[in-house]
């Protein structure tokens, strides 16, 4: 799979002190985005599935106040499949899942895609919907534009089951 990068330690990509694995390639290309340089999905590097999980599993096990795993963009349910493994690592960790996405929780229902909706079974929060630079916000905690909604797990379960 391909990754732009990760953070190790974040706290503004969900709550808690975070790791967060940016996936590389994104269609959206949304005006204003903070990241663009993830876009190109020939771009980042190449990680394996497997190699990604361990070392999430790795820093789990060697930071205590790691609270969880956030995997953003780019547009991480390009790789859906390919970061299931990765997925698992942090319900093996037992920590919390957020995954960011352009799409909205809609669009991915509808798409029919089976490594869509195990992915979202296994995530504790979704943050959905494309940045719209018009709807701006640093009030709110999260994300980017006021049109984006945080999907926690009782309503995804709506959409997987």
């Amino acid at each position: 799979m391909r990754i732009a990068g990760i953070a190790s330690e974040s706290i503004v990509d969900g709550p808690g002190l975070r790791y967060v694995v940016f996936t590389q390639g994104c269609f959206h290309c949304c005006p204003g985005c903070h990241n663009p340089a993830t876009h190109d999905p020939a771009g980042g590097y190449e990680i394996s599935s497997d190699a990604l999980a361990a070392a999430f599993l790795r820093e789990a096990g060697e930071n205590p106040l790691l609270s969880g795993l956030t995997i953003s963009g780019g547009e991480p349910l390009l790789q859906a499949r390919e970061l299931l493994p990765l997925a698992g690592a942090a319900r093996k960790a037992g920590l919390s899942l957020w995954i960011y996405t352009g799409y909205t929780i809609e669009e991915i229902a509808s798409s029919g895609d089976s490594c869509h909706k195990e992915l979202l079974e296994m995530a504790d929060a979704l943050v959905e919907g494309r940045f719209d630079e018009d709807l701006r916000t640093l009030e709110e905690d999260f994300v980017g534009s006021r049109n984006q909604r945080i999907i926690g797990r009782e309503e995804l379960r709506k959409y997987t089951i």
